[in-house]
């Protein structure tokens, strides 16, 4: 059964944001939300708990000023533990990053309980695949 994607996109690359947006709308998700930076993520994430219409989907950018997206990923889990939500109702979060290290990737993995990520440059059937995996597609 395919799951309902209310999806946030975070990157302080508009182009990125541009491009992510188009690959989803071609894969039928729409109404997607976007984030130039972990801040404005977390704020979107929490006014999203807050009016009962959470996101079920996350992309976020590890590396972004004001707030990276190590950091937003710590507080958006929190905001959810707060909030009461747990196991599969919880946001499926996709950490993405341009450059290859996977040490950051195993952190953020881990310690910020990621669902799972992306290496960029990826393309549309990497993405594509995932959101299979996941059940929003």
């Amino acid at each position: 059964m395919k799951r309902e994607a209310r999806t946030l996109i975070v990157d302080d690359s508009r182009s990125v944001l541009r491009v992510m947006e188009k690959i989803l709308n071609d894969l039928g998700i729409t109404g997607v939300a976007k984030a130039g930076n972990g801040l404005q993520a977390v704020e979107l994430f929490a006014g999203a708990l807050r009016s009962g219409t959470p996101y079920s989907l996350v992309f976020l950018d590890i590396i972004m000023p004001v707030m990276d997206g190590q950091e937003a990923l710590l507080r958006m889990r929190a905001l959810e533990r707060e909030a009461g939500i747990a196991g599969s109702d919880r946001a499926t979060i996709i950490m993405a990053s341009s450059r290859h290290s996977p040490e950051d990737m195993m952190r953020a993995l881990v310690e910020g309980d990621c669902t799972d990520y992306l290496v960029k440059p990826f393309d549309d059937e990497d993405l594509r695949g995932m959101l299979v995996r996941y059940g929003f597609v």
